[in-house]
Parts: structure tokens; C-alpha cells; sequence
């Protein structure tokens, strides 16, 4: 059993609980849309590193963040081998770990979901939360009013921007040059914006995400 955990970020609502059999991006891509639906969506999400999510490095991307991306939503990744960054999901794991998991042998992922599914409630609005003065999640929580798109928008840039279109090795093409941007693109166009900062050097985007 994989446990897929969405806390919001400033309540500690737990979103999405749900029992996978693996980590694969298929799975938790469904779980993510029920999630949402129910939910709305977040401005952004920081994730771990590893699969289905990638690293923030060599494999920053996967075809699961490029879906979030194009939903309109900011990602990042978790910095390596810190768990602090990550640390109220952490926090959530373990006390999961110690209030389900450890409390009975759970026979199979429909065991499990439906052992999750009773204690979900007793953590959102009933158990008492030291970081939240003794309050439940539920005390501070607001659903999004970001309503989930049962039909994904194209990606849109504003004019005056060079487009280009990622090949299937994860490339493009630019002033005869080649730049790698990540399978994850390919097949989809990105845009290339001169750096505010840095003249001469330029940044890629996909949709609102600079790659």
C-alpha cells in the first residue's frame, strides 16, 4: 500500500487519503481529479522527489506535473534529502502510521481505504492539533474556489514571445543551437522570454511555469 496524502498547506485539511497499490502516475493522477473535484484547486503544490513526480533536477518533470502545470497550478519539489520541507506531511505520515496502520494488519488496499476512510473524519474535524492551539484542521480550512476544468486548456502565452516546439527527444531548437527541456514536453510548445536580469539569456516557460 502507497498512501497518497494532500494536506492543505495553512490548516492541515487533509484532502486526499487515499490507498494506491503503486506510485505510478495513472493512479494518482485519478486521485488527484476526484480530489479536486470535490475541493477545488490549490494556487500550488510542493511535492517529494521520485516518481511519479520528479526530482527538481535532471528529471524536473513527468507527464503528472506537466498536467498540473497546464491545469494552472505552481509545483515544486521538496529539497533532497530534507524532510523538513516537507515536514507537516511528514508529521501527517507518522501520526497516520501510528493512529491506522500500526493499530490492526490491514489484509488488503480495500481494507486499508475503508480504514482510512473512518479515520479521515476523526483527523479533520475532531482530533485536536497542537499547531492549531489544540483546534482540528477543519477549524481553519477553506475549500478553493478554483473550480477544477473537466477539459484541459491549451497552453496560452502572451504575444510578442518566441514559440517553439519541443521534438520528441525532449528538444528544441533555437538560433541553430539545440536545448533539452525534458520528455515531458514533447509534442507541446513552450515560450522563450528574454531574463529580466540577465541580457542575452533566455528563459523557458510552459504555460505559467518557467522550465
Amino acid at each position: 500500500c502507497h498512501p497518497l496524502t494532500v494536506l492543505d498547506d495553512h490548516s492541515r485539511f487533509n484532502v486526499c487519503l487515499q490507498a494506491l497499490g503503486n506510485e505510478q502516475g495513472l493512479g494518482v493522477q485519478q486521485a488527484l481529479t476526484q480530489t479536486m473535484r470535490c475541493y477545488g484547486m490549490p494556487e500550488w503544490i510542493i511535492t517529494d522527489n521520485g516518481g511519479p513526480w520528479g526530482d527538481g533536477y535532471a528529471h524536473s518533470y513527468t507527464a503528472l506535473s506537466v498536467w498540473l502545470i497546464r491545469l494552472g497550478i505552481g509545483l515544486s519539489h521538496s529539497r533532497p534529502y530534507h524532510p523538513q520541507t516537507m515536514g507537516k506531511d511528514e508529521r501527517f505520515h507518522r501520526t497516520l502510521n501510528a493512529e491506522v496502520i500500526c493499530l490492526e494488519p490491514l489484509r488488503d488496499l480495500a481494507h486499508a481505504q475503508q480504514r482510512f476512510d473512518l479515520w479521515r473524519p476523526i483527523y479533520n474535524f475532531e482530533r485536536p492539533n497542537q499547531a492549531l492551539d489544540l483546534q482540528p484542521p477543519s477549524s481553519r480550512y477553506r475549500p478553493s474556489a478554483r473550480a477544477f476544468p473537466e477539459h484541459l486548456p491549451a497552453p496560452d502565452y502572451p504575444q510578442g514571445l518566441t514559440l517553439r516546439r519541443v521534438q520528441s527527444k525532449g528538444e528544441l531548437h533555437y538560433r541553430g543551437q539545440v536545448y533539452r527541456v525534458g520528455t515531458a514536453f514533447r509534442g507541446y510548445t513552450v515560450a522563450l522570454r528574454p531574463h529580466l536580469e540577465r541580457d542575452g539569456v533566455m528563459q523557458i516557460y510552459f504555460c505559467h511555469q518557467r522550465i
